[in-house]
């Protein structure tokens, strides 16, 4: 039997983006569409206060920035591009082109072509998402991405020094000192300085995600992004602290951020609100992380490990730590997840940061259809086919043109018709 414990906001019941944001987002894409570059600047101005003499960074500019970190920032960024260049290179080899002669004469195959131009948001404000930068840009240049342009934008009018240099490190092409709708926008649509790309990716407060719902087939795009979401699931066999301390530490990300507990547990169940609440009391970020686990947060009470299973595909988390006497049974039977965290030894901030997985995962259920950003969603999977012979022209011919008919396509079977008589008559000559 599955039993509420604490019921938080669910999204049927928060909603999608207001129409205040949608409306403002569509003015300002409008705006930089038809103004370009004023229009950037104009908004960079008013929302940020920022307006430099240029917002792309030169590399003598980069140099200076970098100068400025302390050795072991430097040293710990190249640590984590390490591990994340390592595994999303392993995923590229996992990628193969294929041609298969599927009759005789009949040649199949794909290739996999990178995009050739990718726009790489990395976000600010009150957390500077340094890790956001190998996600994107490190991936985009696995997958051989000839061009990687990124934006980040200052914090109260500094430069956010570790960002700068890991987008650099990463691999970025041209790197911009811009944030909001009008960096998205910028990159998406191009000015008369900055030449648009093919997709944009990377994570944004709610005008940025709604930027690229909107921009969505102008250009391509990563994923619809939400508030960070965590699902822990446990049983006996962990304890509270640790519970406590994996659901707040996803929470921080925003007060709209749902940090669930699922769990076999009487004892976990209805000690986790002490924990927390006690938690609370001396986390630096618990003005953020309360709030979410307040409005937000659940507890789901489960008999038996199936209904674990159930409740947790049902729910389709962006994260799903998984803290039980059998932690990979849930890698054996889950199918609704963004990443998988197995075993208490581990948790998400490792895979936010450094172990080497991509932290831009499916939220709002978007697990239930896709997978997060890895080097396969900056490929272009394009099929081709060749025939050689004049026998399997016809051959196929034969089968198409009757195809056609039933679907009264004219002229295509008369494509079909043609390529019969050519070869079959080719052929009894």
């Amino acid at each position: 039997m599955v039993k509420l414990i604490k019921k938080g906001i669910t999204y049927a019941e928060s909603g999608e983006a207001d129409v205040q944001v949608r409306a403002t987002v569509e003015h300002m894409l409008a705006d930089v569409s038809k103004r370009g570059d004023v229009a950037v600047r104009e908004l960079s101005e008013r929302l940020d206060n920022w307006s430099p003499d240029s917002f792309r960074l030169t590399p003598e500019q980069v140099q200076m920035i970098i100068a400025t970190l302390p050795q072991q920032v430097i040293d710990d960024i190249h640590f984590a591009q390490t591990q994340i260049r390592n595994f999303a290179q392993i995923q590229r080899e996992a990628i193969r082109d294929v041609e298969v002669e599927t009759l005789p004469g009949v040649i199949l195959g794909h290739k996999n072509i990178p995009v050739n131009s990718v726009g790489c948001y990395v976000p600010g404000g009150r957390y500077p998402m340094v890790a956001s930068a190998h996600m994107s840009v490190l991936t985009a240049k696995v997958a051989g991405v000839k061009r990687v342009i990124a934006c980040t934008p200052p914090i109260k009018g500094e430069i956010p020094a570790a960002t700068v240099a890991a987008m650099y490190f990463a691999g970025a092409d041209e790197i911009y000192l811009i944030g909001g709708v009008q960096a998205v926008a910028m990159m998406a649509l191009g000015t008369e300085t900055v030449q648009g790309v093919d997709m944009l990716v990377g994570p944004g407060n709610a005008y940025v995600a709604e930027a690229k719902r909107q921009l969505y087939g102008k250009v391509g795009i990563d994923l619809f992004a939400g508030p960070t979401e965590t699902l822990i699931i446990a049983d006996d066999t962990t304890d509270t602290e640790t519970c406590a301390t994996d659901l707040l530490g996803q929470a921080e990300h925003g007060p709209t951020s749902p940090a669930i507990l699922l769990t076999t547990s009487p004892t976990i169940a209805h000690g986790i609100q002490t924990e927390i609440d006690h938690q609370l009391q001396t986390l630096p970020t618990a003005d953020v992380a309360g709030v979410a686990w307040r409005d937000y947060g659940q507890v789901i009470l489960c008999d038996t490990v199936d209904e674990l299973i159930s409740e947790a595909d049902r729910i389709a988390s962006e994260h799903v730590q998984v803290m039980t006497e059998n932690p990979r049974l849930f890698l054996d039977r889950m199918t609704n997840y963004g990443g998988l965290f197995l075993g208490d030894k581990t948790n998400v901030a490792y895979g936010d940061k450094v172990i080497g997985t991509n932290h831009t995962l499916p939220t709002r259920e978007a697990a239930r259809y896709t997978g997060g950003l890895w080097v396969g969603k900056f490929l272009k999977t394009c099929t081709y086919q060749e025939i050689r012979t004049p026998e399997a022209s016809a051959l196929i011919g034969e089968y198409c043109s009757r195809l056609c008919a039933i679907e009264n396509f004219a002229a295509h079977q008369a494509q079909a018709d043609l390529r019969v008589r050519k070869y079959k008559e080719r052929k009894s000559e």
